[in-house]
């Protein structure tokens, strides 16, 4: 009777644990579906870049999900930072991407944010950041014409 007793108790032990490693793969399955963003790169580092060049990046991003993705209006943490985003839903497996646009017409260091909205299930939002240095553009200067005494023709 006790050995009927064990193997029943053994019995049950073995379907409560199969059940719920079932269900906590059905809950996976469920978290799984939905659109999904992922960025190739968050961060750029422009470096030294002269004032008044282009100061335009794009960040490449990727649906990783199984549904449409569709970003709402991206947040800069200032209004020397514009980006400009895909309006359209991108399709699963699609690729596109979000120009920021810093206005390098003030010399010394930047470190500038975007913050990204999305529906999105793995990320709702997503910062990417924008650095570098801008500098001043050297002087041009003409060349000059040498004046030594060797570079005039002599008279005979």
């Amino acid at each position: 009777m006790k050995r009927v007793l064990i193997v029943l108790t053994m019995m049950l032990m073995v379907s409560v644990v199969s059940a719920q490693d079932a269900s906590k793969k059905e809950g996976m399955d469920q978290k799984m579906n939905g659109p999904a963003i992922s960025f190739k790169t968050t961060t750029h580092d422009y470096g030294e870049i002269y004032q008044g060049s282009d100061g335009s990046f794009s960040f490449v991003f990727t649906n990783t999900g199984n549904e449409p993705l569709i970003l709402s209006k991206p947040r800069s943490s200032c209004g020397c930072t514009v980006p400009s985003w895909p309006k359209e839903p991108i399709l699963p497996g699609d690729d596109s991407q979000i120009k920021v646009t810093y206005n390098t017409k003030k010399v010394g260091p930047f470190n500038k944010t975007v913050t990204v909205y999305s529906n999105a299930k793995n990320k709702k939002s997503i910062v990417l950041r924008i650095k570098g240095k801008v500098v001043a553009k050297p002087a041009e200067a003409l060349p000059e014409k040498e004046t030594g005494t060797g570079a005039a023709p002599i008279n005979k």
